[in-house]
């Protein structure tokens, strides 16, 4: 039996008398909790406090999974904290009113069950998850600068207990369909063709609900919470200050102030989202959200599927490539001159995959995607070649030369050059369309961005299949004229050199990461460019410098001809014991210059406003985007020139002119401003 049409659900009665509820949400490829689904949802609900069945069954019709979460465009259309409480209030009435049916419910999980989706799994009395790689369960609105605000952060403690539920709600992080049910979060992790049994099973014999160790009531404890608390708020601290990311410690703050009335923390719940998402933070974070979908959707392709990438060069950069391609599913051939350097390599993909796959079997199968190629055996059975080699156009050009004539002919040439312009290398190929630039990150495993760079030979589609690529290994493609430099490393480079700056005029290293870090970055500048290698902040500054009016510090030079490289020889700016660097500490009567942080950052929104100028990215939008997720750019603050558009532009150039004034023309406020 079938009940009335709804656009984004279909409920049907079977002779059991359950009640299975299907959620397909209309013209979109995931299901997302829209206004419109919460009020057919409502009005199900509604309808079957009436017929009172022996079970309800929650399960989605999409392939994608279950329900990604809340509609994020419908947070960018709220003005007010009187329209947020309105939509979370709405929320809150369904689930709750889900909460409350006399029947047992059940949500049957696959792919995606993250934030809004999540919460209204919890608020059935049970949940089965597929027992697959790609289900994944989380709470993860603090990346949103808000928090659960379904109810999310009342069930989610109450089931799984303080520990595991706050620390999910802190990091945001997913968990597979076994560690939740380790945890209690799910009753069964089962393959998916069990889950109509399982929810059949489920509502005829419903088990007792799932109890909490003992020692978790006494964390839950009245006196205890708010030492737990402090304890907690301290460990955020460590990543995230209260001034940037004030939503983790909301939610700390509910649960110490709130949980013994579940009622009162619901209510108080309500109040802190509303509160949150029409703040500076949260706004700017769902604005950040918006870039990542739009960077996402210029890799859309269904006509390319390349199953074949071939990999020349196996030092840290070509090597981390092939390892994370071969993760994602790809044969990957990877070819260099010594078999001792593809030997380092397999032992850290070993170490990758394990981290990432922990499955024995999906760890012996990544590796065995993963082929060390000495003679490049792969070429002719590529379907895209990437180039990885040291940084020396002639040595490029050579390497093209001799590989193209084994190419299938629509096989894609890319390079992963961080600053030579591609018309500087395609002159030797006889089909220089097909060159193309996929400029990756260090480290790559971590690193979301990879630079799509054209020149005016590369042709449309070449550089569209380059991008969809980029999506297949889960990367966000950022589209990049063929300008020294390109985007990322442009802006990035004077903001290093500015710091090597500040150095050499005897201010405290550890100040100046310091500075960077107050202002939002994920790491000082200085640790940056020990991190990243100072052959190779060296190598590319003096690329640069031949382009652009930048001017390479003496003291670069000389760390980099004494062979101190940063973190890969032990010492750089700073000395590396086990991997971190050794900060002197800032000396007690020391005077700190009031604006180094504007020296940092300035100068690196300047060349920001200078590659708009040049048409390196299409618009700012883009500029925000590939600066955000290519460097790490303080998220909470939505970008260089949004962040130009909430501090104000005049004010922003008034800070040039009077640096310019008192360090030289390398503050000058480039031509470009006069059009933002």
């Amino acid at each position: 039996m079938t009940n009335k049409n709804y656009k984004h659900w279909r409920v049907e009665h079977d002779n059991e008398g359950i009640a299975w509820l299907h959620i397909d949400k209309a013209d979109a490829g995931t299901n997302v909790l829209s206004r419109e689904v919460l009020e057919e949802l409502e009005d199900i609900i509604g309808g079957l406090t009436q017929t009172s069945p022996k079970g309800v069954v929650i399960l989605s019709d999409k392939d994608s999974g279950f329900i990604a979460g809340a509609d994020v465009k419908e947070f960018t259309k709220i003005e007010s904290e009187d329209q947020a409480l309105q939509a979370v209030r709405r929320g809150h009435s369904v689930f709750n009113a889900l909460e409350a049916l006399p029947c047992p419910t059940v949500a049957l999980i696959h792919g995606f069950c993250l934030g809004g989706g999540l919460e209204l799994a919890l608020a059935c009395r049970y949940r089965v998850a597929d027992d697959d790689p790609g289900c994944k369960l989380g709470l993860p609105e603090v990346k949103l600068g808000i928090h659960p605000g379904f109810g999310g952060t009342v069930r989610m403690i109450k089931l799984v207990g303080p520990l595991n539920g706050l620390d999910a709600m802190l990091t945001g992080r997913n968990l597979s369909a076994r560690a939740a049910k380790k945890i209690g979060l799910v009753n069964y992790a089962v393959p998916k063709r069990h889950h109509l049994s399982a929810a059949r099973s489920l509502i005829k014999e419903p088990p007792k609900p799932h109890k909490l160790p003992w020692w978790t009531a006494i964390l839950n404890h009245r006196q205890v919470r708010p030492l737990l608390g402090k304890y907690m708020a301290k460990q955020v601290a460590k990543k995230a200050a209260r001034s940037h990311y004030p939503a983790p410690y909301a939610i700390i703050d509910l649960w110490v102030r709130c949980f013994d009335d579940p009622g009162y923390m619901l209510n108080e719940e309500i109040n802190s989202i509303a509160e949150l998402i029409v703040g500076k933070t949260a706004q700017n974070l769902i604005r950040v959200f918006m870039l990542n979908e739009r960077l996402k959707s210029l890799g859309r392709s269904e006509d390319y599927d390349p199953k074949h990438v071939h990999v020349i060069g196996g030092g840290v950069m070509g090597g981390d490539i092939a390892i994370w391609c071969a993760l994602q599913g790809f044969k990957v051939t990877l070819q260099d001159q010594k078999m001792e350097t593809l030997a380092k390599v397999v032992q850290r993909a070993f170490k990758l995959y394990q981290k990432k796959l922990k499955d024995r079997r999906a760890i012996r199968a990544a590796l065995d995607r993963l082929v060390p190629d000495i003679k490049g055996d792969g070429i002719p059975w590529a379907d895209i070649v990437i180039e990885a080699i040291f940084e020396d156009a002639e040595v490029k050009r050579n390497l093209f030369a001799g590989i193209e004539p084994k190419l299938k002919k629509d096989t894609i040439i890319a390079t992963n050059t961080s600053s030579i312009p591609l018309d500087e290398l395609n002159t030797v190929l006889k089909k220089p369309e097909r060159l193309v630039g996929l400029h990756f990150f260090n480290p790559v495993a971590m690193m979301p961005l990879v630079e799509i760079v054209h020149s005016e030979k590369t042709s449309d589609k070449v550089s569209q299949m380059a991008a969809a690529f980029t999506r297949r290994i889960n990367k966000l493609p950022l589209p990049v004229t063929s300008t020294p430099g390109f985007l990322v490393n442009r802006v990035l480079m004077p903001y290093l050199m500015e710091a090597v700056n500040l150095v050499e005029e005897n201010v405290p290293m550890a100040l100046i990461d310091k500075e960077a870090l107050a202002y939002g970055m994920p790491m000082g500048p200085i640790e940056l460019a020990d991190t990243v290698g100072l052959d190779i902040c060296l190598k590319v500054a003096e690329i640069l410098s031949e382009h652009m009016d930048i001017a390479v510090p003496e003291r670069l030079k000389k760390m980099v001809e004494k062979g101190q490289l940063g973190k890969k020889s032990g010492k750089g700016f700073y000395v590396f014991k086990n991997g971190k660097p050794v900060k002197p500490p800032i000396p007690k009567n020391y005077t700190a210059p009031t604006d180094v942080q504007d020296r940092l950052i300035l100068r690196m929104i300047n060349e920001a406003v200078a590659c708009l100028r040049d048409g390196v990215v299409d618009d700012a939008e883009l500029a925000d985007a590939g600066i955000i997720f290519g460097t790490g750019f303080a998220p909470f603050r939505g970008g260089p020139f949004h962040y130009i558009e909430s501090r104000g532009k005049d004010q922003v150039v008034k800070l040039l002119e009077q640096l310019e004034h008192r360090y030289g023309p390398r503050f000058a406020a480039d031509k470009g401003w006069k059009d933002l």
